[in-house]
């Protein structure tokens, strides 16, 4: 018994002096901070766009044009679309997928169309997924489904849509106000899009900006076509290049 209760004793010990152990600290980098992840490399993507035409493309060409790099979709006060019209890539309907690219827009509105679907009776209209943005910044970051839902997730916010295809809110991003502090306005912008299962992801100059988690089965797409939209109204300039995909 004595031994026994030695050997308890010993147990206890041990076991109270891992409990007061100091917690493990996180590696530090040689100036004393925290080391924090590094950048996800970017593999496995392939070009959408060559840079210098439209193949692979199709469009109102009265709209869209190739010029210094870039697929540039334009109208004036002068000369407007009846509606809506998209430069749609077809290279294939992805569905799980990464998709980047970077992006000028300069007035009025426009947006990147995801896993959506081409009218069958209005040539080069699509509905569906739309990462939009506009002039004002007032849009820019949320995610719309042109001629569907409306309104999926405004910027800062991650949403939930179930059966009946009205959204949610499950939880925020970020402030609204400060998000928008990262959109470039006439200048460059990073845009990265994810598609995974029933989940959409959009990132903006490296800032997650809406999450969509679509469980709605009846109004969402699992796959469709990728496009960039040219909106009927006030004159606009979206200028698009570096755009490529991977696919999962």
């Amino acid at each position: 018994m004595q031994f026994s209760k030695t050997i308890i004793g010993l147990a206890v010990m041990a076991v109270g002096a891992v409990l007061y152990l100091p917690a493990q600290q996180p590696a530090k980098k040689a100036g004393g901070s925290p080391a924090g992840i590094a950048p996800l490399e970017e593999t496995g993507f392939r070009a959408m766009f060559d840079g210098k035409s439209m193949q692979g493309w199709d469009g109102d060409p009265n709209f869209w044009r190739v010029e210094n790099g870039c697929l540039v979709g334009q109208t004036t006060t002068e000369k407007q679309p009846k509606q809506n019209t998209f430069l749609i890539w077809r290279g294939g309907k992805p569905a799980n997928f990464e998709l980047k690219l970077n992006y000028r827009l300069t007035g009025f509105n426009s947006g990147i169309q995801i896993r959506s679907v081409e009218l069958p009776d209005i040539k080069w209209v699509m509905k569906g997924y739309q990462a939009d943005m506009d002039g004002e910044q007032r849009y820019t970051g949320q995610f719309y489904e042109e001629r569907g839902r409306g309104f999926l997730a405004l910027r800062g916010q991650a949403t939930y849509i179930g059966a009946g295809g009205k959204p949610g809110l499950i939880g925020s991003l970020g402030d609204n106000a400060e998000l928008k502090a990262f959109i470039k306005g006439d200048d460059w912008n990073d845009l990265h899009l994810i598609a995974r299962g029933n989940t959409l992801i959009q990132i903006l100059n490296g800032h997650v900006m809406s999450m969509v988690i679509d469980d709605d089965t009846a109004g969402r797409r699992m796959d469709g076509l990728v496009g960039i939209q040219v909106h009927r109204g006030p004159a606009m300039k979206i200028e698009v290049k570096n755009i490529r995909i991977k696919q999962f």
